[in-house]
Formats: structure tokens, C-alpha cells, sequence
């Protein structure tokens, strides 16, 4: 006898599928006991008693107002291809279960690596792993001592570095949140150093130019590195002479989470330097992850559909809706605007402290979150939604500081 939980159930899918294109409202009682089952539910009661919460309780990322972090909506496509990921559950550890999906994640890295200036990397659950992956090839390929990385460094590093055992030494920024290259050291030869494509609370860039001069650089590109397909290419001049890249394809690449990926600029001895073998295996393990599944079939699916084109239009409209609402800010005597945008994060506040709570409480919910540099809060706009209405917000921002100015 065949489990039936384990057959297709076309029924199933096809109620799941359709309450995913619903507007399921919000708020209803029925919620998940506290009590682990004994016995199961039908599936289809499952279902219903999930949707509501899954998918009426959850952040919308691709509405008008949803401007608030570094998390995009993903393509229908990737819904789809999501789904037979799940059923066909492929581990790439074993080439024998993912034939395809391991060709998937291959063609995908051998159309982009090279983009970047780099020969090759694989795929990661996270731009965490994948700097943590890079780091690992530095100490062991390099030989390097110390990571040195800018003070506005994303945490994954420092956890990279404490899993790793290498001292950290973190170098300040200037007023524009950028790693300040006069104030590195003189002697870097035993060293690593991280320079940002896009910081998390700004989204600003390192100085590039400062690629080469440690033993190691890698660039966490996690945010703002798909900028290479577009007519911004520019400000990541010098980012092929790393020596390692982070990119996160659930951010502006439009993945489910979690999916990034780590490239190398000599992928073949960066890639000898991480890898493991078992008697249960046909194929080295690279990397720190060992099973693994198939987020390479989904990233090639979206390149499909989108072609390069389309990735840089997608990108280039998040850009431009930035630039709409930095020009706004920039323009008005009520706000005051951290640094010219570079990566489509908009840093900005009222000039007047205490509004701060008034606009931050008047404006939609998801459309804005807050950050603090230097001990002082600051709001901050994340354009990854390509649906994102940034007059409308602008509006919705006037309103509230005319209302600020009648108090």
C-alpha cells in the first residue's frame, strides 16, 4: 500500500494554489493549538485552517507601500518552480538526486561569475553563509590573520569571523556611512579586507578602488551587486579584481529565501581550499553546507523568464523611484536627507526631532523602518519592490507634515 499523504493529491494543490491568488481576510480565531497532535488532520482542513494565518498574517512585500527593508516580492515563476522543488525535494550533495537541479545551479553561476570578473562559486541558503564561505577560502587559501572591515559591516561578518578565529579590525566610516581608506592600515599582506556593495542601514559603497591592496578582498555584495546588469554598472567599477564576491539572490535577484550565492575570482583554488570528502560521497562537498536543495532551479527559472533585460529594467525602476523620493527629501526644509542614495536605500528624518513620531506613526504601515548611525534615528527606505508607488507615499508624507506644521 502507497501512503497516501505522500501521493498527489491534484485537489489539494489545486485549493492551496487558488487560495495563494485570494484575499484572504485577516484576524480569524482559529489558531494552531499549543498541544502537539496525536492524531492528524486531513489535508484539506489543514489548509484551511492555515491560510489565514500564512497568508493573511504575513507582511505583503509586494504592495504599493511596502518600501521598508531589503526584501523584495518574488516572480510567479518561482512560485511554481517552488513547488515541484518541494515535491521533487533534491539534495545537490548527491548527484544521483539532483541531476538536473545541480546542471540548474552550474548555468546559472556560469552566466553570472563572469559578469563579476570571478571564474565560478556555487549557490548558499544566505549571503551569511556565503560570506562566511569566502572568509573560510581567505584563511585557507591565504593564510590570512585578520579580517579588516568597515564599522557599518553587516553582522554575518563578525559571526563569520568568531566561527572562523580571526581577530576583527574595524575601520570608521565618514559622513556618508563610507569605509574611510586613509584610515586602513599600512601593512595588510596577512589580511582580508571586506568592503560593502551596498551597506545594510544605507546602502552605501566602499571605496572599490582599494580592491588589492590586503593579501584577500572580498566585497559583500549581498545587497547592491545585481546592479552590474544595469546602466549603474558603473559604480561598482573595480569589483572584478576581488578576489571573492557575496550576492544575495532574495534580494535584487528576487528569490524565496534563502538563496545567495558566493563567487571567486580563481573559483578552482578557492573551491580545492573548502572541500570535503566521505566514503558516501561520489563528488567533494564545497562549501559549508552539505545537503543542500535545488535554489539554483528557481534563480534559472526567473533568469528565463526576466532575461538580463528585464533584471536591469526591474532594478533600474527601484533605482529611479529612490531617486524620486531623495529628490524630494533633498528639497525640503522639513526633512533633512543622510547622503545621496547610491543603492536605492533612502536614509533620511525631520528636521525637527519631535516629529519624528508623528510622521513615523502617520505613515503606512510597511512602508518605512528605522536604523541609527552614530546613536542617532533615522528613517529608512528600501526599494526591492518593483510595484512599489512612491507618489503615492510622498503624498501620504506631505499630509503628515502639514499636519506636523499646524501643531
Amino acid at each position: 500500500m502507497m501512503d497516501e499523504k505522500f501521493l498527489p493529491d491534484k485537489e489539494l494543490l489545486v485549493k492551496a494554489v487558488s487560495l495563494l491568488c485570494e484575499e484572504i481576510p485577516a484576524g480569524r480565531a482559529d489558531r494552531v493549538s499549543s498541544n502537539f497532535p496525536v492524531d492528524g488532520m486531513d489535508s484539506s482542513e489543514v489548509i484551511d485552517l492555515l491560510a489565514p494565518q500564512i497568508l493573511a498574517d504575513a507582511a505583503k512585500l509586494g504592495a504599493p507601500t511596502s518600501i521598508a527593508h531589503m526584501d523584495p516580492p518574488t516572480p510567479t515563476i518561482a512560485w511554481a518552480v517552488s513547488l515541484w522543488n518541494a515535491a521533487l525535494n533534491q539534495n545537490l550533495l548527491h548527484p544521483a538526486t539532483a541531476p538536473f537541479a545541480l546542471e540548474a545551479e552550474k548555468t546559472v553561476i556560469k552566466w553570472l561569475a563572469p559578469l563579476f570578473g570571478m571564474t565560478g562559486g556555487h549557490m548558499t541558503s544566505g549571503s551569511t553563509v556565503a560570506n562566511l564561505t569566502a572568509l573560510w577560502a581567505a584563511r585557507e587559501q591565504a593564510n590570512v590573520e585578520q579580517i579588516v572591515m568597515s564599522d557599518k559591516a553587516h553582522l554575518s561578518l563578525e559571526k563569520a569571523a568568531n566561527i572562523l578565529g580571526l581577530p576583527v579590525l574595524k575601520i570608521g566610516t565618514g559622513s556618508d556611512g563610507k569605509l574611510l581608506v586613509n584610515k586602513l592600515p599600512d601593512d595588510l599582506s596577512r589580511s582580508v579586507l571586506v568592503l560593502n556593495a551596498g551597506t545594510t542601514s544605507t546602502g552605501m559603497i566602499d571605496p572599490l578602488e582599494a580592491i588589492g591592496i590586503a593579501k584577500w578582498t572580498h566585497v559583500d555584495g549581498a545587497w547592491a551587486a545585481p546592479m552590474i546588469f544595469t546602466k549603474y554598472a558603473e559604480r561598482l567599477k573595480g569589483i572584478e579584481l576581488a578576489d571573492s564576491i557575496s550576492i544575495s539572490a532574495h534580494k535584487w535577484l528576487f528569490q524565496p529565501k534563502d538563496s545567495a550565492m558566493v563567487l571567486f575570482r580563481d573559483n578552482e583554488s578557492a573551491s580545492n581550499s573548502i572541500s570535503f570528502g566521505a566514503d558516501y560521497l561520489n563528488e567533494p562537498n564545497i562549501g559549508v553546507l552539505g545537503s543542500r536543495g535545488a535554489k539554483g532551479v528557481l534563480l534559472l527559472a526567473t533568469i528565463l523568464s526576466f532575461g538580463k533585460r528585464g533584471l536591469a529594467q526591474r532594478i533600474e525602476g527601484c533605482v529611479r523611484n529612490s531617486e524620486i523620493l531623495s529628490h524630494f527629501v533633498a528639497n525640503d526644509m522639513r526633512l533633512n536627507l543622510f547622503a545621496n542614495p547610491e543603492t536605492a536605500v533612502v536614509v533620511w528624518r525631520p528636521s525637527e526631532p519631535d516629529y519624528f513620531d508623528l510622521v513615523l506613526n502617520g505613515l503606512p504601515e510597511g512602508s518605512v523602518s528605522t536604523t541609527r548611525l552614530d546613536g542617532d534615528l533615522w528613517f529608512r527606505n528600501v526599494f526591492a519592490n518593483p510595484n512599489a508607488d512612491v507618489e503615492t507615499y510622498l503624498a501620504r508624507l506631505e499630509e503628515i507634515l502639514k499636519k506636523s506644521s499646524t501643531l
